[in-house]
């Protein structure tokens, strides 16, 4: 019991040797890499950032060819830490299991990699290090995954809609819906606060930044309730489903801007200004608002405002 007990608590590394395959792998391993993110699904964690140590260990199939001294013919420290810091600031994330899984999902589409087990510990929450440790092989990823992550996939790319107030309440909107539903490009909309919505006075900034984007997702629920067509969505997940499968949505925003690393200002009197962002963030063709005469940031991917007429797609 006593090893048991040592070896639970032991480096990724020792962990690894203790489960031979039945094929000798070759390991490499980053020890110790420190990293200050903001992390964590407690409010006392948003808004700061906190010391998350990775230990990471990939058990790679030996290299039987000529190596030649080339980076190229082996998995590179490079990918393990490159693997982390673009999971850590892709997105703000609440759980340390989350971003494990991420992170070994990450490795894994490299085709030397066999296993994996990643250690992740945050080290500012506790008198000790508080984490999480899994181990993954590559049968726990099907080939469909891998193709996607190498970039087999067509990168596919949203239409963003921004709907005024006038435009969810135009009886023109079952026909813009019917007329997006029938194209093959995928549609996010996007609102703003609704006309009658809760006024709260002498509030701290970030008390009604939380109220806005619920005044916001309000909204959404209204322009849902209209059209059974729209669907909400309020997670990156949710999004990228959606965007695949060529749906409707209607961008419910809190999650998405509150755990984003650079989340753009919240102003109730211009939230097209959100619409704009999440264009970006999806990597949307372009942007189109309906009702409202915006600030024009970028000509090239905002389309012109569109009329309040029948037939506009």
């Amino acid at each position: 019991m006593t090893n048991e007990i040592k070896l639970a608590f032991s480096h990724p590394v020792e962990r690894s040797r203790s489960n031979f395959s039945a094929t000798e792998l070759d390991r490499i391993s980053l020890r110790d890499h420190i990293v200050e993110v903001e992390i964590g699904a407690f409010q006392s964690e948003r808004g700061t950032t906190q010391r998350i140590c990775f230990n990471v260990v990939v058990e790679v199939n030996p290299v039987h060819q000529v190596i030649d001294d080339d980076v190229d013919k082996i998995l590179s420290y490079d990918k393990v830490t490159e693997a982390i810091s673009d999971e850590v600031f892709a997105e703000r994330v609440n759980l340390l299991e989350t971003l494990a899984e991420r992170i070994a999902d990450r490795v894994l589409n490299e085709p030397q990699a066999h296993r994996v087990f990643v250690r992740i510990e945050k080290l500012d929450r506790g008198p000790g290090a508080l984490g999480v440790e899994i181990v993954r092989t590559e049968k726990d990823y099907n080939s469909t995954t891998r193709s996607a992550a190498n970039g087999d996939e067509v990168s596919i790319r949203p239409h963003v809609i921004y709907l005024s107030n006038a435009a969810i309440n135009s009886i023109h909107l079952d026909t813009w819906i019917n007329q997006l539903s029938a194209k093959t490009q995928p549609v996010v909309l996007c609102v703003g606060v609704p006309e009658t919505s809760f006024e709260a006075k002498n509030q701290k900034p970030a008390i009604l930044r939380r109220l806005d984007l619920l005044s916001i997702e309000q909204n959404a629920w209204i322009l849902a309730g209209k059209n059974s067509k729209c669907v909400v969505v309020s997670t990156k997940t949710e999004l990228d489903y959606a965007i695949k499968q060529g749906q409707i949505s209607v961008w419910a925003p809190s999650k998405i801007i509150l755990d984003a690393n650079d989340p753009p200002d919240v102003d109730a009197d211009h939230s097209y200004q959100l619409a704009y962002w999440l264009m970006n963030y999806l990597n949307g063709e372009k942007l189109s608002v309906i009702g409202v005469e915006p600030v024009l940031y970028n000509k090239d991917r905002l389309t012109v405002i569109l009329p309040l007429k029948e037939n506009i797609f």
